[in-house]
């Protein structure tokens, strides 16, 4: 993160309240800094001090406590917040704030503060389902406060349903994604495919390819990230979904173009991220192949160029393809280019032991249709993501 961001985190009082422990830990982690704020409720499940600890931060729990330099503190914590998460939300703070109570260090600096409000609730599933908190929740909404929907499953008190605080991992994504710098894709609509295909055998066994799906997820939660609608068509990968992008799970060559087509006309920038399977086997058995001999030949057939056929299809649509060679990367991935009637072409060497397949980092060369070269240095998947958009967008302001 370009700049260092502040985030003040409510903690009220509930089971779940040491969970908001390993929220202070992930953010710290992301060079944020968290100032945490306690209800006496809170109090009472976790020691301030654990806080303060992990936050490297004075806890505030008392309005009326002297204060360590002039300065009125809810006043002050509410000016300084880029973010404001209340995690866990009981049901009593939900209604304070929708009722415009203030009497604690922690609504009074909610009502205060300029900076977005997001509140992640946790509570028994009858109180979270009561209409009366429900009717708070859809006022709050009105006024722009955020929700982090609740998770559904076994609750402490030994209830079934709705009401347990989302993974903490989830609301540390949704909360760096909130604080992101830029939001230069506001109104814009970026599909993006990723992961590879599969070409069928029979029905245990087919064809695919080393892809691990991360370059085309990381692209998708950089493009959501800058204010993206992002639309994500991907092949069989081990990859968490990324919140916030609507998934579309496919698993062959035709079962993605078929829903990249589907989705195209209305989309502004294209990214092909997916390494596709270029060939399918000529016959499908409906049968498990018995193995007979010592060798078993298989006749394959060229599958459909998905990217071909966005190129001749594109009108005003950004798009944007992957060349992974092996050899001759700039000359094959400069063909491509102009074969296919892309904008940008990413390349990258698959022969690299610490770049490419199944690693966390990429070192690529990013070719556009106006001849430049960008070569750039080893850097994680994400980064690579960012320089693309910011080509991308430096492009179309020129």
């Amino acid at each position: 993160m370009d700049k260092k961001k502040t985030v003040v985190l409510g903690v009220t009082g509930g089971i779940a309240v040491y969970k908001a422990l390993d929220i202070v830990s992930r953010l710290k982690k992301k060079n944020i800094d968290v100032h945490v704020i306690m209800t006496n409720s809170a109090c009472e499940f976790v020691n301030p001090l654990s806080f303060q600890s992990l936050s490297q931060n004075m806890v505030v729990n008392d309005m009326f406590t002297e204060p360590k330099q002039w300065e009125i503190q809810h006043i002050s914590l509410a000016q300084k917040a880029d973010l404001m998460l209340i995690a866990p939300a009981t049901a009593n703070i939900i209604g304070k704030i929708a009722n415009g109570i203030a009497d604690d260090m922690l609504s009074t600096t909610i009502m205060a503060t300029k900076a977005p409000v997001i509140f992640a609730p946790a509570m028994n599933t009858n109180m979270f389902m009561n209409p009366i908190v429900q009717n708070n929740i859809c006022k709050l909404k009105e006024y722009g406060y955020k929700f982090i929907q609740p998770d559904s499953g076994r609750l402490a008190c030994g209830d079934i349903g709705k009401g347990k605080l989302r993974d903490t991992q989830i609301i540390c994504e949704i909360i760096i994604s909130m604080l992101h710098p830029v939001k230069d894709l506001r109104k814009k609509k970026v599909l993006v495919t990723a992961g590879p295909t599969i070409a069928p055998i029979d029905p245990v066994r087919y064809i695919t390819n080393k892809s691990s799906g991360k370059m085309g997820y990381a692209i998708a939660e950089e493009a959501r990230d800058r204010g993206a609608e992002v639309t994500l068509i991907s092949g069989p990968t081990f990859l968490p979904k990324p919140f916030g992008v609507r998934f579309i799970d496919v698993k062959t060559n035709e079962e993605m173009l078929n829903k990249v087509l589907e989705n195209f006309d209305d989309q502004h920038i294209i990214i092909k991220a997916a390494a596709v399977a270029d060939y399918k086997p000529k016959t499908y058995s409906n049968n498990k192949i018995k193995k007979s001999d010592d060798t078993l030949n298989l006749e394959l057939l060229k599958d459909k160029d998905i990217l071909k056929t966005l190129g001749d299809k594109k009108n005003n649509q950004i798009l944007v393809g992957f060349a992974a060679e092996s050899n001759d990367l700039i000359s094959n991935a400069e063909k491509k280019l102009e074969k296919k009637n892309l904008d940008y072409i990413v390349a990258n060497d698959i022969t690299s032991q610490d770049t490419g397949f199944a690693t966390d980092d990429n070192k690529v060369t990013i070719l556009t249709k106006k001849g430049k070269k960008i070569p750039m240095n080893k850097m994680s998947k994400r980064d690579v993501a960012k320089e693309l958009f910011n080509l991308i967008n430096l492009e179309l302001r020129d």
